[in-house]
């Protein structure tokens, strides 16, 4: 059902690239080994490229150095004056400047190793070190690209909004930038999950840091308003290529229709709850890992929308094609996004499907 449902939408949301994006997602997918910072760095780092992997955040620290500082970048917001009717289209554009350092939009402090294109090589299993702690952690490399565009600083107060299983909240760690972590995912059974993840990668003291809870991320906006600096909104989605891969809590389950059609509107709470979270002037990424455009763009235009009306916040949605740019050798793009980027799976880099969109909350 997954799959009939992708071929009708995403073969006229992509057209001609749809067909090698259903052979991607159809396909094994590729892998990161993301360095764990609390073990042995350097022999772990030895140990990965003595299998040929590269890491792929240092290469994108060297590629954007060639990147042209003089190519403008667009931020869109909320038109207060947009009449009614016309709501829905309501994002305008504003020309400001790319960053003078984008390598300090980058996190030195992340590792990920990834094998280059074409190549479909294993990481074998992390082993642990003599405290126990393991080595490094698998997972899709693009889904460390929402970590990366948050840009965390040093003494920010972050918060997770739906953290589980845990890939993304341990590479927050890795960043050695929180002052405080908050952990959150409404699952009690999947924050359980994502413990567990902390105890094998995380020592106690730095565990200590974490906060870890199972609210309704949807309140977050009356628990802690005006809080954070940084908030990663990573929310439940259709989780595309589980979805076409196996049967096993599978959302396309025909009873769990009413769950799907819901989503976009649980997302839309979701990204807003972590706008209200952020303090002003703070930095909010949603993030799925689904090619909807139903559950990415307009999930961002209707969130920036009620933020304006309902709550007289606004939001610049930043434009990250220089990210894209610095980490073309490593992903796909797909170039016409209107708002965010999404890394599309292709058979010579089958990572994602990604997506991921910035918004900076006004002062």
């Amino acid at each position: 059902m997954a799959l009939q449902n992708f071929d009708m939408n995403y073969g006229a949301q992509f057209g001609s690239l749809w067909p090698s994006i259903r052979i991607g997602l159809l396909s094994e997918q590729k892998y990161g080994a993301l360095v764990n910072n609390f073990s042995h760095v350097g022999r772990i780092s030895q140990d990965l490229r003595s299998l040929n992997a590269v890491d792929f955040v240092y290469e994108s620290q060297k590629a954007a150095l060639h990147v042209p500082w003089d190519s403008p970048v667009e931020q869109v917001r909320s038109e207060e004056t947009a009449p009614e009717e016309t709501r829905n289209e309501q994002l305008s554009v504003e020309k400001t400047q790319t960053p003078p350092l984008l390598s300090t939009s980058i996190s030195p402090n992340i590792k990920c190793y990834t094998f280059s294109r074409g190549n479909i090589s294993r990481f074998p299993p992390s082993r642990p070190d003599t405290s126990g702690i393991l080595g490094y952690y698998l997972l899709d490399a693009a889904s460390l690209l929402p970590v990366l565009v948050l840009n965390v600083q040093p003494g920010d107060l972050v918060l997770d909004l739906c953290a589980a299983p845990g890939g993304k909240t341990l590479a927050l760690l890795q960043t050695g930038c929180c002052r405080q972590l908050a952990a959150n995912d409404i699952s009690a059974s999947r924050v359980s999950r994502l413990r567990k993840v902390l105890d094998s990668y995380v020592p106690k003291a730095v565990g200590s840091n974490v906060r870890l809870t199972s609210w309704d991320g949807r309140n977050w906006g009356e628990l802690e308003r005006d809080t954070y600096n940084r908030v990663l909104v990573d929310v439940p989605c259709t989780t595309d290529r589980h979805s076409v891969m196996e049967e096993d809590n599978n959302i396309f389950h025909r009873l769990r229709m009413k769950e799907r059609q819901m989503l976009p509107m649980l997302q839309m709470q979701l990204l807003l709850a972590g706008l209200l979270a952020a303090q002003p002037g703070g930095e909010v990424v949603y993030s799925t890992c689904s090619l909807s455009q139903l559950q990415n763009e307009c999930v961002v235009e209707r969130a920036v929308e009620l933020a304006e009306i309902q709550f007289n916040i606004s939001v610049h949605v930043e434009d990250l094609s220089y990210f894209r740019s610095v980490f073309q050798d490593t992903f796909s793009f797909f170039k016409d996004c209107r708002l965010g980027e999404l890394v599309l799976p292709h058979l010579t880099a089958n990572f994602g499907p990604m997506y991921f969109c910035k918004l900076r909350r006004e002062q």
